[in-house]
């Protein structure tokens, strides 16, 4: 193989753009996921819809990706067929040492990636890494992966699941389950057996998606079952509150570290302490609590009722009387009075009145009471 000092500027040319087409091809940045290119938007018709069967689309996408990247060596050589006819690299024979032991070596990459898809394809992709794992769960009442494979399809079509991350990096927690997508597979433990810890923090001053700064959290996920090792996620500080409220158990803060809330988690923090200060209100014997509209999670359990000074007022700016029956949770009104306040001027948020979601009375934070039966 010729050194990059006697590479013809066709060669140097093509070998910096196809490596550095190929990282960015295995890492993908977000300028390849606008433009479309990615394993997932490719081959969006080969492997069909993550929602439909998250478990057959995670088989499919992990197993072609593995087919593609295996090969990129391979094209590699390919392609210096086209940009170096003159060194004659179709014929084999002609070509120095060194270009024959990379094309073995390409060859027997992306052989042994199809051996090992192949293999795992056997009795309907029973060996699959995947697969496995979800073996590795299997209790009743599903004994079988392919039973725990559709409950768990079942749980990633449902709106509540907590999502994190882009394609290949994601971190998914459903009813039940606690995934991490990457690139040539899923990490999964089931809520019932793992235990989540805080084990890093770092700050990044600069990011695209914010101009403050960002604080990336990273969590340990341990599993009680043995045949499920330990595996890392990252998420930004500010998914952190809503991670939690989905997990069944506490997360732990093994290393101390200070994780940094977003101006609207600090605002729910403090609106919930203030609604358990305020008079709670008495449900009246014949009524009985829905679950909130907002979530459809948990039982309504606020109601506005009329208690600031300015009772008996009609003035705009005043609070008025609701006659709403309660209909929503502490977290989704909460939600709602931070949503419609100035974002640039959180000082002004407690003090200020917005309209009821449902009636359009206006109140503020002294008028919201939690519903005693």
């Amino acid at each position: 193989m010729s050194t990059t000092e006697n590479m013809e500027t066709p060669e140097l040319s093509f070998t910096l753009a196809y490596w550095v087409f190929c990282f960015c091809f295995v890492f993908t940045p977000n300028e390849f996921r606008s433009a479309g290119l990615t394993v997932q938007n490719l081959f969006s018709s080969r492997l069909g819809s993550e929602d439909m069967g998250f478990v057959q689309y995670h088989i499919r996408r992990s197993s072609i990706t593995l087919l593609l990247h295996s090969g990129l060596p391979l094209g590699y050589y390919l392609g210096m067929c086209l940009a170096a006819p003159e060194q004659h690299m179709e014929h084999f024979k002609e070509v120095s040492e060194g270009w024959q032991l990379y094309l073995l070596v390409a060859l027997s990459v992306h052989v042994g990636a199809w051996s090992l898809v192949l293999y795992w394809s056997m009795w309907k992709w029973e060996n699959h890494p995947i697969s496995r794992m979800l073996q590795a769960h299997a209790r009743l009442p599903h004994t079988s992966w392919g039973s725990l494979a559709a409950s768990l399809n079942t749980e990633f079509r449902r709106v509540d699941k907590f999502t994190a991350g882009v394609h290949g990096a994601r971190v998914i927690v459903t009813d039940s389950w606690v995934l991490k997508v990457s690139t040539y597979g899923v990490s999964m433990a089931l809520q019932s057996q793992c235990q989540m810890s805080v084990v890093h923090s770092r700050q990044h001053h600069m990011s695209p998606d914010s101009s403050s700064p960002t604080q990336i959290l990273t969590l340990r996920v341990d599993s009680t079952n043995r045949a499920v090792r330990p595996f890392h996620i990252r998420l930004n500080s500010t998914e952190y509150s809503e991670l939690r409220d989905k997990l069944h158990a506490p997360i732990r803060n093994l290393a101390n570290v200070v994780i940094y809330q977003s101006v609207s988690e600090l605002f729910l923090d403090t609106f919930r302490a203030q609604v358990q200060d305020n008079p709670s209100y008495s449900l009246p014997s014949a009524q009985e609590l829905e679950p909130c509209i907002g979530c459809m999670q948990v039982p309504a359990n606020i109601k506005l009722v009329q208690l600031c000074q300015s009772q008996g007022s009609d003035s705009d700016g005043d609070c008025q009387r609701c006659l709403c029956r309660p209909m929503w949770c502490v977290s989704c009104m909460g939600r709602w009075f931070a949503s419609r306040q100035d974002q640039q001027r959180p000082e002004t948020w407690l003090s200020s009145r917005v309209p009821c979601p449902t009636c359009r009375a206006r109140f503020c934070i002294l008028d919201v009471c939690v519903v005693s039966s």
